[in-house]
């Protein structure tokens, strides 16, 4: 067992962000989080992570309900990349990279050797082995989210939350990144706006519209024309491309609005 989303509802501001939402991420794979911004990707990533609770259903990790777990039990399994992270404290990416072993040390305990291979190894998977020493404030924000995909990695989780994880990079390290995630050993939940790269590095699909889920599945069951017409309003060609047949998918242009309940085709079929 892993993590998993029962029926989860959330609000904020008197607005339903989440709607009865169920995901239970395959163990070891890479599940993609889809939607336009607004659906709620986001917010059902932090429900995952603990750190917001569901108004209506439960997340439970190894079977366990999230809120009766404790916090540093539940940070030494799962580690989440948010969309932005700053600091005013001087730190270098070493000193960002060792924060992701706090959840396995006694307070004012110093680093042991165990720990610093962690950080070692996850600068290395990241290609920041060259910048441990340079200072955070002195990095782009492509570098600065590398650095946090590398703390989260020396946090050694069973389970890994990206939101957004290839803002701000370059094609070259976004691909890179994913695959990287791809190849880990580990369970991902990847929130993504991104649809080809979605389909290149993602086992399964999780597609919101409004808080609720329109789709899920594999990539190729997924992705398609009439989709991508309903949830986001464009026209596409969708053709099988590389291994597996995944598909790539080319834009063609915007749809006119559809009305305050959107177009009415549904694929609820596939979740």
């Amino acid at each position: 067992m892993t993590l998993r989303a029962e029926g989860v509802s959330r609000s904020a501001g008197g607005r339903l962000i989440l709607d009865g939402v169920d995901l239970t991420p395959r163990r070891g794979g890479t599940t993609g989080v889809l939607g336009p911004n607004g659906s709620g990707k986001s917010t059902l990533l932090r429900l995952l992570a603990g750190v917001l609770s569901p108004a209506r259903g439960v997340v439970t990790l190894d079977g366990c309900p999230m809120g009766e777990l404790r916090r540093r039990a539940v940070a030494k399994r799962v580690a989440v990349v948010e969309q932005q992270a700053d600091t005013q404290v001087e730190l270098t990416v070493a000193d960002v990279v060792r924060l992701g072993r706090v959840p396995h040390r006694s307070a004012w305990r110093p680093g042991s050797p165990e720990d610093e291979e962690a950080v070692a190894t996850a600068l290395e998977r990241t290609g920041l082995t060259g910048h441990a020493e340079r200072s955070w404030h002195t990095l782009s924000g492509g570098e600065r989210q590398r650095v946090q995909v590398a703390r989260a990695l020396a946090q050694r989780p069973r389970e890994l939350l990206l939101d957004e994880p290839t803002n701000h990079l370059d094609i070259q390290h976004q691909l890179d990144l994913l695959a990287l995630v791809a190849a880990l050993p580990l369970t991902a939940v990847v929130a993504l706006h991104d649809l080809n790269l979605a389909a290149m590095y993602c086992d399964d699909l999780l597609v919101l519209r409004r808080g609720r889920v329109v789709a899920r599945g594999a990539p190729a069951d997924v992705l398609t024309e009439e989709l991508i017409a309903h949830v986001y309003r464009v026209r596409a060609d969708v053709t099988p491309s590389g291994p597996g047949g995944r598909p790539h998918i080319r834009f063609l242009g915007t749809l006119p609005p559809s009305g305050p309940e959107g177009a009415p085709a549904s694929h609820e079929h596939l979740a």
